[in-house]
């Protein structure tokens, strides 16, 4: 761990970076926002929460909390997902989950990184209700938001089996399990990036980042089908954001030039 990483991640600050979004939903494209939250933390392992106070016991991880807010119609969307990533060696995400909100209901879904990935899912939708998963350790999609962001050379690369994201499995309906992908990294114009592609969802994700650290994302897109949902870098702000809960603070939305109020 170098001392630029020590110095960026355990300053005891978070990054918040806003993008503007254009987010498919239903056949359409949705006006929409995405932020992207990252922070280091101490976190349990075999209770895997983030730990009160650190110990011993506890590991340190680069958490990424990332929220997209957005309408459809006359009802809203709020979607969240969360990654634990370990930084003192190489492995998984040690914990994802994601909960998508709107008029319909709601669906969470979390995997726990143990001698297996274990997965527990809950719908509304009698299809899928109350699931449960057990896969071999393989690539997660939802990890390589925070492998991009502690070392790009790690990103994995060729034909391999990746889970997909548990977003676009919810929102699209599709069976929960690791799908023959392929991940490839290029460089364009001094920018970075890393794409996913998944032949039988008929679908990609890419990823542009900063190819210099802390390697800040500056987009992504992601095609499914005819429909490509679009991200683009707004405003980022460092700060100890769990303070600033005050309605003085309020103006650091204005920082962010955050739109939507769900």
């Amino acid at each position: 761990m170098s001392e630029d990483f020590k110095n960026y991640w355990y300053n005891g600050l978070a990054e918040i970076t806003s993008y503007t979004l254009e987010q498919e939903r239903y056949g359409e494209i949705r006006d929409a926002e995405a932020v992207l939250i990252y922070v280091t933390e101490d976190f349990l392992p075999e209770i895997q929460v983030k730990a009160d106070h650190p110990s011993d016991s506890t590991k340190s991880v680069l958490k990424l909390n990332q929220t997209k807010k957005f309408f459809t119609g006359i009802y809203s969307y709020s979607i969240m997902n969360s990654v634990f990533y370990p930084l003192e060696e190489k492995n998984h995400a040690l914990k994802v989950t994601t909960s998508v909100q709107e008029w319909c209901g709601h669906v969470y879904a979390q995997l726990n990184n143990r001698d297996s990935f274990k997965i527990k899912s809950h719908s509304y939708f009698e299809s899928e209700a109350d699931q449960k998963f057990e896969f071999q350790k393989t690539v997660l999609e939802d990890e390589l938001w925070t492998q991009v962001r502690v070392n790009p050379e790690d990103l994995p690369s060729g034909e391999l089996l990746i889970i997909p994201s548990f977003e676009f499995i919810r929102l699209k309906h599709k069976e929960l399990k690791p799908y023959n992908a392929i991940a490839t990294t290029q460089t364009q114009d001094s920018i970075h990036s890393f794409k996913v592609e998944y032949p039988s969802l008929n679908r990609s994700l890419t990823i542009w980042y900063e190819p210099d650290f802390p390697y800040h994302i500056i987009k992504w897109e992601e095609q499914s089908s005819k429909h490509i949902t679009k991200a683009t870098k707004k405003k980022q702000l460092r700060t100890d954001y769990w303070s600033k809960n005050t309605n003085a603070d309020s103006h650091l939305r204005d920082s962010l030039q955050l739109n939507f109020s769900l």
